[in-house]
């Protein structure tokens, strides 16, 4: 199955893919970096999967959130009539449940349910038995699962199958409820009830969407998805939900991305800024507060839901991949590299937050000194750079213009608030140096742009956050000779690429393809508009959105030849530029570097949510 035909269920804690042939292939346990139960997604369905859908034939299939919800319905058209399966994770008090429940609408239609539990990525099959107290029982080590259900169920080769009949107005629901094993089991939830008040608690979320303009739909679709990679406890925002979906079908570009990047922490913050939702966004800033702590030199670029730093890298050989593309990797080995980027990231979050009223004390402005004093003595250390490359450091354009902003942005903050006394000066001549330096080893004169690295003829997509971050005005030849070589050489049917991943071009040497990376194409839309080419960029937006799928999702990459989303899956990173974009293209009177202040090198105002008319 596709990656686009996957639709997302969650719970802030942990979340599910479903399938349009009705089957839950990923699920996590209890949280987004726990061993998955449901594992089919990376393997096949002995490695667990939980399948409820029309016994024979299916003429269609059409499936939708309701109206603003994490609710998934998806209805199913036989010959024999009408079923409908709707799929929900209540927001979680202590226990895990998913719900689903079958619904008649037309006819009577034969039904067949295959839960198939396999515990640490379809590694461990668990012992099953009926319970005493009505329900069946799944134990595994720590985990423990229970299924309720009216339906007569019985065990066929180690899975729990069930065969029924549905007639219109019938509602059967089943209920998957995980514990810990070793604790009282939890009291049944009321299905039905559950999914009314899940329902009634998106509503209300996406109600407080500040955006009017004529996107809406497909912001508070994106805002719904952040909210659902948020681990609610500690206010972290995982990259997507699943591990190891491929760069490129059958390559071996697979990563785990059920961690918190420090790299989309800005946009991250001024998106859910900008659209009305300060607690997210005050629960985002107070995560990376925790997370960052501790010595400047072991800033990580990627941290656990709870800010956990050790996230050590193994491979899965019993996966086999998702269509192949092995290996599966659990953990992230990105976590011990060194990445000059993610300073100036933490320091202009930290500065935009106080600019939109959050608490600024003494002790935020210590950790910003700190980071801002490492910087003095190792700005100009080569790195791994944004995309984490697993070959040798390079000075880095990107990492060298994200020193810049860190200087940028500590160096208001110490103006506004009155700190930093006779450090302003030093700092402010590092600024200027490191402004000097990019332009001058970071630009290519005879390409007429600037390049990946100093001294390299490649170029990069991160270029083009230059004029975003204020570095330099989107009207300056030296940005829009770079945004013209990107939409030359980077570009795949207008969708653009990070770089060259040829043997002789590759940053990182890997030698196989990758598809065009969705963020860096908002950012081409964003560079559009910021250079007054308002039409181009609307198109270039439309074509983004074009290629969601039918429930609105969007992975962290697109391949144009094979029309196929590809890349972890649903992209946290993707669905903040959709949200900015959208935002920057509403409201062109004043511009978007104008409207994105944190993108602003002359600083500004943020703007209050909702008060511009579109």
């Amino acid at each position: 199955m596709r990656i686009e035909h996957y639709a997302l269920i969650g719970d802030t804690h942990t979340a599910a893919l479903v399938g349009m042939d009705g089957s839950i292939d990923w699920l996590c346990l209890p949280r987004f970096d726990s061993g998955a139960v449901f594992a089919a997604l990376l393997g096949d369905e002995e490695n667990g999967r939980w399948a409820i859908a029309p016994a024979g034939g299916v003429r269609s299939v059409e499936r939708r959130y309701r109206d603003d919800t994490l609710v998934l319905d998806t209805t199913f058209e036989t010959e024999d009539g009408t079923v409908r399966v709707v799929d929900c994770m209540p927001l979680r008090d202590r226990e895990l449940n998913l719900v689903r429940v079958v619904e008649g609408v037309r006819g009577r239609v034969p039904m067949r349910m295959d839960l198939t539990l396999r515990f640490d990525y379809g590694s461990i099959v668990p012992w099953v038995r009926r319970a005493e107290r009505g329900c069946l029982e799944a134990v595994a080590g720590p985990d423990a699962v229970e299924l309720r259900s009216s339906v007569d169920t019985e065990g066929r080769d180690f899975h729990t199958v069930a065969e029924f009949t549905v007639e219109a107005g019938d509602e059967l629901p089943f209920v998957l409820t995980w514990y810990r094993s070793h604790q009282p089991p939890p009291d049944p939830i009321d299905p039905l009830m559950a999914i009314d008040q899940t329902v009634d608690f998106w509503q209300r979320w996406a109600s407080r969407c500040g955006y009017r303009g004529p996107w809406r739909e497909a912001v508070v679709r994106s805002l719904i998805t952040l909210k659902a990679l948020t681990y609610a406890p500690t206010g972290g925002i995982m990259a997507a939900s699943t591990t190891s979906l491929p760069e490129k079908i059958g390559g071996s570009r697979n990563w785990d991305y059920r961690y918190c990047w420090l790299r989309d922490a800005t946009f991250t913050l001024y998106s859910m800024l900008t659209a009305g939702y300060e607690d997210e966004a005050r629960a985002w800033r107070d995560w990376l507060l925790r997370a960052v702590a501790g010595k400047p030199s072991e800033l990580q670029i990627v941290y656990g839901p709870a800010g956990e730093r050790r996230l050590t890298e193994w491979e899965v050989p019993r996966l086999r991949g998702y269509e192949g593309s092995s290996p599966v990797r659990i953990g992230n080995a990105a976590h011990g590299q060194f990445q000059l980027d993610v300073y100036g990231e933490v320091l202009d979050l930290l500065h935009q937050s106080a600019r939109a009223g959050m608490d600024h004390g003494e002790w935020t402005w210590q950790l910003e000194r700190k980071l801002l004093e490492f910087l003095e003595s190792d700005w100009d250390r080569p790195d791994m750079g944004i995309w984490e490359v697993r070959g040798d450091p390079r000075h880095f354009t990107h990492s060298k213009v994200m020193a810049w902003v860190a200087m940028d942005r500590g160096i208001r903050d110490a103006e506004r608030f009155g700190y930093g006394g006779g450090t302003l000066d030093r700092w402010g001549a590092l600024r200027e140096r490191i402004h000097r330096e990019v332009c001058e080893k970071g630009f290519d004169a005879e390409r007429g742009s600037f390049v990946q690295s100093y001294g390299s003829k490649e170029l990069d997509a991160s270029l083009l956050t230059i004029p975003l971050v204020g570095f330099l005005p989107p009207d300056d030849g030296r940005v829009a000779g770079t945004v013209a070589a990107v939409e030359r050489e980077l570009t795949m049917d207008g969708f653009v690429r990070r770089y060259r991943t040829d043997p002789k071009g590759s940053v990182d040497g890997m030698t196989d393809d990758e598809g065009a990376f969705l963020p860096c194409t908002f950012w081409l839309a964003d560079n559009h508009a910021m250079a007054g080419r308002m039409d181009d960029a609307r198109s270039l937006f439309e074509r983004l959105l074009s290629i969601r799928n039918d429930v609105g999702l969007l992975s962290e990459e697109y391949d144009p030849q094979a029309g196929r989303l590809v890349g972890n899956f649903p992209q946290a990173f993707s669905h903040v530029s959709l949200i900015d974009t959208a935002w920057n293209l509403t409201y062109p009177e004043t511009g978007p570097a104008e409207h994105r202040p944190h993108r602003n090198r002359e600083g500004g105002t943020p703007p209050e949510p909702g008060t511009r008319a579109p």
